[in-house]
């Protein structure tokens, strides 16, 4: 050895070569060649069978025909050797999956938060017994709701707007009962939807030219609508043509299913009715309210529904109202009221409306139309002169769920003129999709700039069209999906992603939710709602065609039974319907170990970026069933 310790490469050599010499590598050579042929031979036979037989499966299932190579190479992928259930804890290794029944045919139209037996319990003054009663949870239902016997897939887009099938929503109540009025026909075995309405017997598209006349309904400036007490949204349904598009609403009454046919003739439409409680959209959301003899009494309780009207309406929006008591000189007699009492209900709507500031624009034969104001400078000034209502001076006016409604003015933004348009000027429609929002814009949205706002525009572009297209053809087929939903949309990228496709996308925005963006989605010139998805939804069995749920359940993780989750999709997914599920693959893995007992074939695939994230997408499609022809309590009987 050399002074010091140090020794020679030669001597480091000769030093060690005994060790090596003695080592035998041959055996560690033969076994490491074995777990290599063993490892891609499960690839390989895993991958294949099971991906070719998802992919068949789905074009199967949807009636389409097999993905390319090029649009399929995301499902060549097997998940089980890494994220299986044997691989996460022997509990849920040793455990099958559990097998869902279908509940009793009764249920085939169960909508759990507006059930009519439970609501019957509740107060019915102000129609607080029709709002949303929720079950507890011991009556939650843990099976699977049945289509009734006969159902078959929507008509495709435009076709549906006049036309359904008549297993599919099995009611002749309203075709009695609103015969005189062109709402809807029985044709054999379907429905027909000439467009009338109880204002509109001549057709809504008639109905809207008369709008038309006296507000701009084509050059941008209106594009999201809200119609209170819809029918079955003939007049949403018509707008459509017209680049606007409107939420329809009524409540789960005596027109047994209006919702539900609204939904089938692939219409924006939810369950829902003015009571009590705030509607369940942010405020500063619609362009135009609309009213065609709804019912509602706008006069009632000091003008309290015409102040959650005005929450709801953007600055400069339109409240249109036809029906009693508009024009009751010429249909006093017809509606069966005196002069005397329509011509105060009118007077009481007046004045509630200048105490509001609204601006009455029009009245001409059977319509009126007010204007809100565009800023509050003049009506905080006559404040003095109305005593009532007074500016809300508290709350968040976002804040919509169970929320009270309150006797007060919802404030709008300051301004700094007269000029100015409270909380920003909106971009005119197509370009407002894209314009940054000005909630965003003023940074009244924390966290969120114009920039995120971009590149957020621009990830769900490139997800949708260069990814989920691939994964699920029908999704480039246009006419095959018709009502979506975004389980938690953010900003409504994915919505904004689908815009030039003959769909249309309910954005909900979580109540769990960091940040409200609702308002956001709005003045993007889309749709949405708040939900809190421990619950149900305000919506009728079978209403979408494809479900999207972005982190949803990392956001839901120990809040609520993933179970009831995954039970309340497949209630409002109709048969052959799809879901993308994208979140954190362990809880995909869990996710996939209760779907598989509910009639859904599935598949984990990769992130667009790769399989190194963890971020996966589970692609799900329902299978077709519907409940046995000879079934008890049939809701068709």
């Amino acid at each position: 050895m050399m002074a010091g310790g140090n020794v020679p490469y030669s001597g480091m050599w000769k030093l060690y070569y005994p060790y090596w010499k003695r080592l035998n590598l041959l055996p560690l050579g033969f076994v490491a060649l074995l777990c290599s042929f063993s490892y891609f031979l499960g690839i390989w036979k895993n991958g294949t069978t099971t991906t070719t037989a998802f992919v068949k499966s789905i074009a199967r299932e949807t009636e389409i025909p097999c993905p390319t190579e090029n649009q399929s190479r995301f499902l060549k992928l097997d998940f089980d050797a890494h994220h299986g259930i044997d691989h996460l804890s022997p509990s849920l290794a040793s455990r099958r999956p559990k097998k869902y029944e279908a509940c009793d045919v009764k249920y085939s139209e169960y909508t759990p938060c507006e059930d009519r037996e439970r609501s019957l319990k509740f107060d019915r003054d102000r129609l607080i017994y029709r709002e949303r009663h929720c079950p507890d949870k011991p009556e939650l239902l843990k099976c699977l709701v049945p289509p009734p016997f006969g159902y078959k897939n929507p008509f495709p887009w435009p076709a549906s707007r006049d036309v359904a099938w008549f297993a599919n929503v099995p009611h002749r109540e309203l075709t009695v009962e609103k015969a005189g009025q062109n709402w809807i026909r029985v044709d054999g075995d379907k429905f027909r939807f000439p467009g009338g309405g109880t204002m509109f017997p001549n057709g809504a598209d008639a109905y809207i030219d008369d709008i038309e006349r006296l507000i701009p309904l084509r050059d941008g400036s209106i594009r999201t609508a809200v119609d209170t007490g819809c029918g079955v949204a003939s007049w949403g349904a018509f707008l459509l043509s017209r680049n606007i598009t409107a939420m329809s609403f009524a409540p789960r009454d005596t027109h047994e299913a209006q919702v539900q046919f609204a939904l089938e003739r692939g219409v924006p439409a939810m369950i829902g009715v003015m009571a009590s409680k705030r509607l369940p959209y942010p405020s500063r959301a619609f362009d135009m309210a609309h009213c065609s003899r709804c019912l509602i009494p706008w006069h009632a309780n000091d003008g309290l529904l015409l102040m959650e009207v005005d929450r709801i309406l953007r600055p400069g929006g339109y409240w249109i109202l036809s029906g009693p008591p508009i024009n009751w000189k010429r249909h006093s007699k017809g509606w069966q009221r005196t002069e005397k009492d329509l011509n105060a209900e009118q007077t009481a709507i007046e004045n509630v409306a200048k105490r509001l500031c609204w601006k009455k624009l029009k009245e001409r034969g059977d319509i009126a139309i007010w204007q809100k104001p565009t800023n509050h400078i003049h009506c905080k000034r006559n404040r003095k002169v109305f005593k009532f209502p007074q500016l809300c001076s508290s709350g968040d006016p976002d804040a919509a769920w169970y929320e009270n409604m309150e006797a007060c003015l919802t404030p709008l933004p300051e301004v700094g003129n007269i000029h100015e348009i409270a909380g920003g000027r909106l971009a005119k429609w197509p370009e407002r999709l894209t314009a940054v929002p000005p909630r965003i814009s003023s940074g009244s949205l924390e966290g969120i700039t114009g920039e995120d706002f971009l590149e957020d525009t621009q990830l769900w572009r490139s997800r949708v069209n260069n990814h989920y297209k691939g994964l699920i053809s029908a999704l480039s087929q246009k006419g095959r999906y018709r009502n979506l939903l975004d389980m938690n949309a953010h900003l409504g990228g994915y919505a904004a992603a689908l815009i030039d496709d003959p769909l249309w996308v309910m954005n909900v925005v979580p109540t769990q939710a960091k940040l409200n963006t609702l308002g956001v989605i709005y003045e993007r010139g889309l749709i949405g709602t708040y939900q809190d998805w421990c619950e149900a939804m305000s919506t009728y069995p079978r209403t979408y065609d494809l479900l999207h749920a972005h982190s949803l359940f990392s956001l839901y993780d120990g809040r609520c039974e993933m179970e009831d989750i995954l039970l309340e999709m497949d209630r409002i997914l109709r048969p052959e319907g799809s879901v993308i599920i994208r979140d954190d693959v362990d809880l995909l893995v869990k996710i996939k170990s209760i779907t598989d007992g509910m009639r859904w074939e599935s598949q984990i695939v990769d992130h667009e970026d790769g399989p190194l994230k963890r971020e996966k997408i589970l692609v799900v499609v329902k299978q077709y069933w519907t409940a046995p022809e000879d079934a008890p309590g049939d809701v068709s009987e």
